[in-house]
């Protein structure tokens, strides 16, 4: 990465006194420039004190405020970090099988370590400071990252058969490690080279990882208001996180009053009016104390709440149910329904579309950004070559590392990630054509365009802190429709290659956001990438023994011919039709195509509307078609309306106590998120323990529980 030992050959005379010097006196919050601040995504908007940068570099005046650390890289901080970001990991799961979505673990690690490794540094009279609490949020995000395959790509391709006749995931877990460590490490080695290119030349926003590191930084604040009220937040997201455990428990067993409460189906039932029962019983408008989707709709716009709902609304309230009272559709959900099939069925293309092409026509707009991007990567490919073969030659006639302030013996050493780099390659092409009889020519073309995509998967990321993996999945998934072999082979490769695209691209945004927090803090690229290192071994001791648990438990989510499911499998359904439509010429119903080709040309003309002809303070409150097709493609409005309840929730919360909701906000909302994740491994083991659910039966009966 860094050209220090080729300019300064004088870096062998360096002391173990010297390179603490060096990791003591990077000043925290020092960047190459703020001024990627200006383009912060209006949702996200972070109030960084500039003036904490002194002109010419000098370590400020605030910096005497942190305690002086002796070690970046601790073995108490990653273990910590890991630990509580498989907590999320098991959050991760649980929500991406419901609805697709995840949310990463940079806050949860950054103040729930703040609090444990503080109480440990206290005990063991220790220091402890900002750069190792970036230590344990860099492990804890990597451990709680990996689900993307989880969630899309496995279960899909169980579901289809491709994994063996009655084969389930407890068959293979060998292959699924083997897996899991290819996707966590793979990704993690990417991620290294990228770090000069968006970290430092360009500067990108990235304004998660800018709030992990703000959070941070006001949380060793020696003496400081701005310490206590963060240790305020981590108290009040621990008291969240209990909150919704209590009520999933409670639901598991009083499903009427604490899960789901069927408003429709009891008036429609007292008043005889069979259709308002069947809007509850048959199309899924009911509400549920949902604490995950409770914490998603405080933390995410109002026009992308209300988007998703109309989404919902469109699919499940007006159109569905006409559609299927005229006689055209057959009911509600399902993929198996004859001719024009279900709602569900016929608005998943229709709201792909919206999806995908709104995605990339967010950068199709933005056209210098993709060119940027794109071109970006085919440079830094020949970089790596180049360097390879020519790495003085390049360094001397290179500058584009020189904006870096870490000194080359606290980066990351080329072997190191090279040669990671290429075992992890051919780890992968191994086993992909071993246990996943996928062709060695195919990965290759995967690894090839994930490095691509993975360019303008991090330029979306870093500018407006969305991650297209969706799309960029579904796009590698177009790639290889059409590639000859069997038909079994040729859907395991399109899954398992799109399921490279999407882990690689999840994972390196993942990393180079920690990075991007660890430069704001001036704290070692080794060391975060080692506590990297260590979360990735965690991620994999957990991944795959939460999916075999919860597809044990739940049997739903490898066998499409059980109709009622704990989980949505929006995602999963998703990968699983796209894939045999792609490859199999399926057939999709001529309405449904021409609505979806309908949506895509608007999905188009909407963004166009939105740049050309919306004043900037109402985009914000503009409709999202993204979040509208995802509604589509959602067969659950229950989770709408728990999301839109959260939002509601929120914005009475700010117009009482905007201080409060500042402070306090994202830390209900996370710890909402992880509770009920850890409630739902509690609520597996119960299943496979035999222990009966809804044995009390207040407001239910064999119609809606």
């Amino acid at each position: 990465m860094s050209t220090f030992d080729e300019k300064h050959p004088q870096k062998e005379e360096y002391t173990h006194e010297s390179e603490n010097h060096y990791e003591n006196h990077i000043p925290l919050g020092r960047t190459a420039s703020f001024k990627a601040d200006d383009y912060v995504h209006p949702d996200h908007a972070l109030n960084f004190k500039e003036d904490m940068d002194s002109a010419d570099g000098a370590v400020t005046d605030e910096d005497e405020e942190f305690p002086h650390e002796e070690h970046q890289f601790t073995w108490r901080a990653a273990i910590i970090g890991s630990l509580l970001g498989c907590v999320v990991a098991a959050s991760n799961l649980y929500v991406g099988l419901k609805i697709g979505w995840t949310f990463g673990a940079s806050l949860w690690g950054a103040i729930f370590g703040f609090i444990i490794l503080k109480a440990v540094a206290r005990l063991t009279g220790s220091t402890f400071g900002p750069r190792e609490n970036a230590t344990c949020q860099a492990a804890a995000t990597t451990a709680g990252g990996l689900s993307t395959g989880f969630v899309t790509a496995i279960p899909a391709m169980y579901r289809m058969g491709l994994m063996g006749a009655g084969r389930v995931p407890r068959d293979d877990a060998l292959t699924l490690v083997l897996w899991t460590t290819c996707a966590a490490f793979f990704g993690m080695f990417f991620a290294v080279p990228l770090r000069t290119h968006f970290v430092i030349n360009q500067d990108l926003v990235f304004p998660t990882p800018r709030a992990a590191a703000e959070t941070i930084r006001n949380l060793h604040k020696t003496g400081s208001k701005a310490a206590t009220d963060a240790a305020k937040t981590a108290w009040v997201m621990m008291a969240a996180f209990f909150v919704a455990m209590a009520f999933v428990m409670l639901g598991n067993f009083i499903p009427g009053i604490f899960d789901t409460i069927h408003i429709l189906y009891w008036i429609g039932h007292a008043t005889g009016y069979t259709r308002m029962q069947h809007a509850d019983q048959l199309w899924g408008w009911a509400w549920s104390f949902d604490f995950s989707f409770f914490g998603a709709g405080m933390m995410t716009p109002g026009s992308t709440v209300w988007s998703f709902m109309l989404g919902e609304f469109i699919a499940y309230g007006l159109a569905g149910p006409l559609m299927v009272d005229s006689g055209y559709l057959e009911g509600a959900r399902g993929f198996t329904k004859p001719r024009n099939g279900s709602a569900q069925s016929w608005f998943l293309w229709p709201g792909i579309a919206l999806m995908v092409f709104t995605a990339f026509g967010e950068l199709g707009v933005n056209g210098k950004s993709l060119w940027h991007g794109v071109t970006s990567g085919v440079r830094e490919a020949r970089n790596l070559i180049r360097r390879l073969t020519k790495r003085e030659a390049l360094a001397s006639s290179s500058d584009y590392v020189s904006k870096d302030p870490v000194p080359a013996h606290l980066q990351v050493p080329t072997l190191w990630w090279v040669s990671g780099l290429v075992v992890s390659a051919v780890f992968t092409i191994v086993l992909m054509a071993v246990d996943f009889k996928v062709p060695v020519y195919s990965t290759i073309i995967a690894i090839i365009l994930s490095f691509l995509l993975a360019f303008v998967g991090l330029q979306a990321s870093g500018e407006t802190d969305i991650n297209p993996t969706g799309s960029i999945g579904k796009v590698t998934q177009l790639v290889f429709s059409r590639f000859p072999g069997e038909l079994q082979v040729v859907q395991k490769t399109n899954l398992m290659c799109a399921n490279i695209s999407a882990s690689i691209c999840a994972q390196a945004v993942d990393m180079v956001g920690d990075l991007k927090t660890g430069h704001l803090l001036g704290a070692s690229p080794r060391s975060q990438f080692l506590a990297q290192c260590v979360g990735s071994v965690f991620a994999i001791a957990a991944a795959v023994p939460l999916f075999i648990l919860y597809t044990e438990a739940y049997k739903c989510i490898i066998d499409p011919t059980i109709e009622k499911c704990e989980f949505g499998l929006v995602s999963v359904i998703t990968w699983q039709n796209v894939c045999k439509i792609l490859t199999t010429g399926g057939t999709v119903p001529r309405g449904s195509v021409i609505t979806a080709c309908v949506f895509a040309v608007l999905a188009i003309v909407n963004i166009l509307v939105r740049i050309k002809l919306i004043p900037q303070k109402y985009r914000p409150y503009w409709v999202n078609l993204n979040a509208v097709g995802l509604g589509m493609i959602n067969p659950s409005p229950a989770l709408a309306l728990a999301m839109v309840t959260g939002w509601v929730g929120g914005q009475i919360w700010m117009r009482v106590n905007r201080i409060g909701h500042g402070k306090l906000m994202y830390s209900v909302a996370g710890g909402f998120i992880s509770g009920v994740g850890v409630a739902g491994i509690i609520k597996a083991l119960l299943v496979l323990s035999k222990v009966k659910d809804g044995s009390v039966r207040w407001a239910c009966n064999d119609d809606i529980c």
